[in-house]
């Protein structure tokens, strides 16, 4: 099959296909006398496996990796197992700092809580101090309790 049909069957795009051959993913065709690539069934096998995988978020490492076992099914999974492993253990720090980070976006959204002029927006206030922590109110500390002189040692914004 051509490369169009088979990035239809996979539902993907030319490119796709192109790259995933290219880093070396999806094995090379034959080429037909005429130039054009010849894909088979187990290009688009290989290709469904693929974008399983990338749609699970894997690397393309170790898209690499599970590939190579797949290839090779008398080998021991341990490596395959390991792969999984650490991708969540990834998802789970991702998932911390997500959680962070909307904690960080509610207390923020606290800050204002009425309409008002933006003069007078307590988000808009928060973020006009730098990214540290603890100087804002959504890193910590409410910038309206902080004293004179930790106010001062900040640099100001011009």
């Amino acid at each position: 099959m051509r490369i169009g049909v088979l990035a239809k069957k996979a539902q993907c795009d030319v490119e796709t296909v192109r790259y995933y051959e290219r880093i070396g993913l999806l094995p090379a065709p034959a080429r037909l006398e005429s130039g054009y690539r010849d894909y088979r069934q187990n290009h688009l096998d290989a290709l469904h496996f693929i974008r399983h995988c990338r749609a699970l978020e894997l690397s393309l490492k170790d898209i690499e990796v599970l590939l190579h076992y797949q290839s090779h099914p008398d080998l021991k999974c341990d490596e395959v197992n390991q792969s999984i492993d650490r991708h969540i253990d990834n998802i789970e720090q991702k998932i911390e700092s997500l959680v962070a980070l909307k904690s960080r976006l509610t207390t923020l959204r606290s800050r204002c809580d009425s309409d008002r002029e933006a003069a007078e927006c307590g988000i808009l206030k928060d973020l006009d101090h730098p990214v540290l922590e603890g100087d804002c109110g959504c890193h910590g500390e409410d910038p309206s309790e902080q004293t004179i002189e930790k106010r001062s040692a900040l640099p100001q914004r011009r």
